[in-house]
C-alpha cells in the first residue's frame, strides 16, 4: 500500500528499507516528519510533487570518462534537480519554518543551480538540443534545413512531370526510405524514371526510387546529419564533463528527494486511515481510546460498514487474558496491538483517538497462526513450543508479547497445565503481554495473580451475536452451548454434552454470562445515575442563583428606596427656602408672591405623583429625551462614548474626518462616529451604580448564555474591525460563562487577523495564556485561549 502511493523508485526502495525501531529519537523523528506533511497535504496546494525522476543510474553510468548522458537523461536531471531546489525553498521560505522536522533535512542538501542553467542553454522546454546550443550545431542545422528545402522541391518538380506523364498516380507524395528522399512509382514504369531503386513494397506493387538528380543532394544530407550527431555528442560530452566531478553531492540531493517522497507516502496513508500521532512517552505503556486495524477499517469502508474500535489500557497489570466465544474479535484484538505498536515503531501514525497515550517496546514476540511445517517435520503444537522456549529466553520487562489460542494444539489438560506455567514465567519476567485462550485455568490464574487480568469479548445472548467489544475486568465465556444450539445441532446431542462435562461447568459458565449481562445492565444504570446527579445539581445551582438574587434585589429596593426618600426631602427643603427668600426679596409684591407660591404648588404636585407612582414608562421617557440632548450634540476629542448597543465605553483621542480613534481600556481601535454614542458624566454615575443589580438580573440570561455557548468562534473572511469586535464580544462572554478554553479560527492568510486578535488578548484580564493549535488541527490558523 506505501508503495503503490510512491512518486518513484526512490520512494518504493525507502519503503523497502523501512524497519522497527526500539530508538525513541529515532521514531520520534519520523512521526513528526510524517504528521508535518499530513498538514501540508491538507492545508498546502504548492508543495512540488512532480518530476521525481530516479536518475541514479544514468550518473553512476557517466563515472566512466568519455560517457556522455543522452538527450532525455539530461532532461530528467534538469527537471528533477529544479523539483529539490523547489522542495528546499519551500522549506526555507522567509517566515519562521510551519515544518521544522522536515525543515532540518534540508539543511546539508545542494541545489547545483550551475548545472541545471547550462543544461538550459542546450536543451529546449521538450528535452530536444536547442538550434542555438554551440555554434556550429546551429550552422549544420541551417545547411541541412537548405538542403532538405531544395531536395523537396526538386522532387515536387519531377513528381508533377511524371504525373502527368501517368507514371505516377494523383495523389502520390515523396515519402522516406532509408533516410532519403524517394518517389514511389509502379514497377512497370520504374525505367522510365531515371534514378536509384531503394526499395520495394511487401507486396512488390511499388518501388521507391531516387531521382538521380537528388542523389547527390541527398548525400549531403547524410553527411550533414552525421555532422549533426557528432556535435550534439560533443555537446552532451561537455555537459557531462562539468556534472561528472560532482556525482557524490549529487547523489546525495537525489537521496534527499527519496526521503521526501518516503515521507510524503506516510503521510498519504496517514490520512486515507485516519491515523494521528497520539501521546508518546520513552517508557513501555499503552492506553489506547479507539484503536483500529488499519486493513479491517479499509475493507469495511469499501462496503459501507462500521469498524468497532477497540479501547485497551495496561495498568498495574502488564498481561491481559483474552477469553470470549470463536469469531468473537479475540484475534482481531490482539492483531490490532500488535500492527498499531509495529507500524508505530516503524515511523508511521497510527488510527486512534489523539488523547491516547503510546510507549515504545524493544521487542514485539509473537506466536500467531499454525506453523507447522513438513520440511522441519514440526507440528502445530511443536512450533508453538518452540516460540515459546525462545520467548521465556529473551523476554524481558520491556518486551511485548503477543500469543493466540495459547496453549491450543495437544491435549487439553497438560495442554492448559504447560500453558499456565509459562505464564507464570511471563509474570515474573514483567513483561507485556496479550494472550488469547479458552483455557478456564489461565482465567482463574488472572484473577489469583498480580499483574495478569482477565477480558472479556463481549456476546450479545439475546441477538447471539458477538458485539467485538473488549473488557477488561472479568473472564469471557465461550458460548460454545449456547453457539451450538444456534447452529442447530441436534438438542440429543447438546444435552448429551452437556451432561458429560457435568453441571458444575455449565452452571459456571451461565453464571459467567449472566455476571457479564448484570456488569452491563448495571453500567448503564450507573451511567443513567451518573446523569441524573448531574442535573439536579445543575438545578440546585440555580435555585441557589436565584435565591441570592432575589436577596440582592430585595437589598437593592430598599437601598433605592432610602436613597429616593433622601433626595425628594432634599429637593423639598430646597424649593421651600427657595420661595421664601424670593417672597423676602420681593418685598411682598403679589404678583412675585404669586409667581412663587405657583412654583412651589407646581413642585408638591410633581413629588405627589411620584409618591403616587408614576409610571415607569414616563420617568423612562423623560430620562431618554435627556439622554437624547446630551447624544445630539456632536462627540469631541476627550468625550465619553460607547458604541451603539454595547455596555464597554471609551474615551475618543483622535478624530479623522468621520473616523473616530477610541480607547477602550489600553486597546484602540477605529470606529465610524455614526457608530458611537456620547455619555454624561451623570450617565456614566448612574449606570455604574446599576451594575449590580443589573448583574442580578443577568442571571438567568447567564444561565441560558452557558447553554448555547460554543468552544469557538470563527472570523475568518472578516475585516480587521468587524474580526476585533467579534472576538472582544466572544472573549466576554467566555469569561461569563468560564469556558476554560476556547478556540478562535482567524486563519493563517497573512497574518494580520491573527496579530490584532493576539494584540487585544494581551490586554484581558482573566486570560491565563494563548498560543497555537496543535499542528494537525490548524497549526497558527487557530488560537487556542486558557482562560483562568
Amino acid at each position: 500500500m506505501l508503495v503503490a502511493r510512491c512518486l518513484s523508485t526512490l520512494g518504493a526502495e525507502k519503503v523497502g528499507e523501512m524497519a522497527f525501531s526500539s530508538q525513541y529519537e529515532i521514531i520520534h523523528k519520523q512521526l513528526y516528519q510524517t504528521l508535518e506533511f499530513v498538514q501540508i497535504i491538507r492545508e498546502e496546494d504548492n508543495f512540488p510533487s512532480d518530476h521525481f525522476f530516479d536518475v541514479r543510474d544514468s550518473l553512476k553510468k557517466i563515472r566512466i570518462e568519455g560517457s556522455y548522458l543522452l538527450e532525455r537523461e539530461l532532461f530528467d536531471i534538469r527537471r528533477s534537480l529544479d523539483t529539490i531546489n523547489a522542495i528546499v525553498r519551500f522549506f526555507n521560505s522567509p517566515t519562521p519554518s510551519l515544518y521544522p522536522y522536515l525543515q532540518e533535512l534540508t539543511l546539508d542538501v545542494a541545489t547545483f543551480p550551475k548545472h541545471t542553467k547550462q543544461i538550459d542553454g542546450i536543451l529546449d522546454k521538450f528535452g530536444d538540443i536547442k538550434d542555438n546550443a554551440s555554434p556550429e550545431l546551429s550552422n549544420i542545422r541551417r545547411h541541412l534545413a537548405q538542403s532538405v528545402n531544395s531536395i523537396s522541391k526538386t522532387l515536387h518538380r519531377i513528381l508533377k512531370t511524371a504525373q502527368s506523364e501517368g507514371l505516377v498516380e494523383k495523389d502520390i507524395t515523396p515519402t522516406m526510405r532509408d533516410g532519403r528522399l524517394v518517389i514511389p512509382i509502379s514497377p512497370a514504369f520504374k525505367r522510365k524514371l531515371n534514378g536509384i531503386v531503394h526499395d520495394e513494397s511487401a507486396s512488390g506493387k511499388t518501388v521507391f526510387i531516387e531521382p538521380a538528380e537528388v542523389v547527390e543532394a541527398n548525400n549531403k544530407i547524410r553527411e550533414l546529419e552525421s555532422e549533426e550527431k557528432r556535435e550534439i555528442v560533443r555537446i552532451l560530452a561537455a555537459v557531462t564533463d562539468q556534472i561528472r566531478p560532482e556525482i557524490p553531492e549529487i547523489l546525495h540531493s537525489y537521496q534527499f528527494l527519496a526521503k521526501i517522497d518516503f515521507i510524503r507516502t506516510k503521510a498519504l496513508f496517514a490520512t486515507g486511515i485516519n491515523a494521528v500521532l497520539p501521546n508518546m512517552e520513552d517508557k513501555q505503556q499503552i492506553d489506547w481510546i479507539r484503536a483500529v486495524h488499519p486493513l479491517l477499517y479499509l475493507s469495511h469502508k469499501k462496503q459501507n460498514k462500521p469498524v468497532v474500535p477497540l479501547d485497551i489500557e495496561f495498568g498495574i497489570d502488564r498481561i491481559l487474558i483474552v477469553s470470549g466465544p470463536n469469531a468473537g474479535g479475540k484475534s482481531v484484538c490482539l492483531k490490532t496491538v500488535g500492527l498499531l505498536q509495529y507500524m508505530l515503531q516503524c515511523g508511521l501514525l497510527i488510527p486512534l483517538e489523539e488523547r491516547s497515550k503510546i510507549g515504545i517496546f524493544k521487542d514485539i514476540f509473537l506466536d500467531i497462526g499454525d506453523e507447522q511445517s513438513i520440511e522441519n517435520d514440526l507440528s502445530s503444537y511443536s512450533s508453538h513450543l518452540t516460540n515459546m522456549k525462545f520467548m521465556i529466553k529473551n523476554a524481558n520487562p520491556q518486551s511485548l508479547i503477543l500469543i493466540d489460542e495459547f496453549g491450543g494444539g495437544t491435549e487439553p489438560q497438560i495442554g492448559g497445565a504447560i500453558a499456565e506455567a509459562l505464564l507464570h514465567r511471563f509474570n515474573e519476567k514483567q513483561s507485556f503481554g496479550i494472550i488469547t485462550t479458552h483455557y478456564q485455568n489461565l482465567k482463574t490464574f488472572a484473577d489469583n495473580h498480580e499483574g495478569v487480568v482477565n477480558g472479556a469479548m463481549l456476546y450479545d445472548r439475546q441477538a447471539m451475536q458477538p458485539l467485538f467489544k473488549l473488557s477488561i475486568g472479568q473472564p469471557g465465556s465461550s458460548f460454545a452451548i449456547d453457539i451450538a444450539r444456534k447452529i442447530g445441532l441436534p438438542e440429543d446431542v447438546i444435552t448429551e454434552a452437556s451432561e458429560k462435562v457435568g453441571k458444575d461447568y455449565i452452571d459456571m459458565d451461565k453464571y459467567l454470562q449472566d455476571i457479564l449481562r448484570d456488569k452491563r445492565y448495571w453500567e448503564s444504570k450507573r451511567h443513567n445515575i451518573r446523569q441524573q446527579e448531574k442535573r439536579l445539581e445543575e438545578l440546585s445551582d440555580r435555585y441557589q442563583s436565584h435565591l441570592e438574587k432575589i436577596e440582592s434585589q430585595r437589598k437593592e429596593i430598599i437601598s433605592q428606596a432610602k436613597t429616593d426618600a433622601e433626595r425628594m426631602l432634599s429637593d423639598t427643603n430646597a424649593v421651600i427656602e427657595k420661595t421664601i427668600r424670593e417672597i423676602k426679596e420681593a418685598q411682598a409684591e403679589k404678583e412675585k408672591t404669586k409667581e412663587a407660591r405657583k412654583t412651589l404648588d407646581s413642585f408638591k404636585q410633581t413629588m405627589n405623583s411620584l409618591q403616587k407612582g408614576q409610571k415607569a414608562s414616563d420617568r423612562k421617557h423623560q430620562t431618554q429625551n435627556f439622554r437624547h440632548k446630551i447624544s445630539d450634540t456632536p462627540i469631541i476629542i476627550g468625550d465619553i462614548v460607547r458604541i451603539k448597543g454595547q455596555r464597554t465605553t471609551g474615551e475618543v483621542m483622535e478624530i479623522k474626518g468621520k473616523i473616530a480613534v477610541v480607547a477602550f481600556g489600553s486597546l484602540k481601535t477605529s470606529t465610524k462616529l455614526e457608530q458611537l454614542e456620547k455619555l454624561s458624566h451623570n450617565q456614566l454615575k448612574k449606570e455604574s451604580t446599576r451594575t449590580s443589580t443589573k448583574h442580578s438580573n443577568s442571571v438567568d440570561v447567564l444561565s441560558e448564555k452557558k447553554l448555547i455557548f460554543k468552544p469557538e468562534i470563527d472570523v475568518r473572511g472578516m475585516r480587521g474591525e468587524e474580526a476585533l469586535q467579534a472576538a472582544i464580544y466572544y472573549i466576554d462572554d467566555a469569561i461569563q460563562c468560564n469556558a476554560g478554553r476556547v478556540r478562535i479560527l482567524h486563519g493563517t492568510g497573512s497574518g494580520a487577523l491573527r496579530q490584532i486578535i493576539r494584540d487585544y488578548l494581551k490586554t484581558v484580564e482573566g486570560i491565563k495564556s494563548f498560543h497555537d493549535e496543535h499542528v494537525q488541527f490548524g497549526g497558527t490558523g487557530i488560537t487556542v485561549v486558557e482562560l483562568d
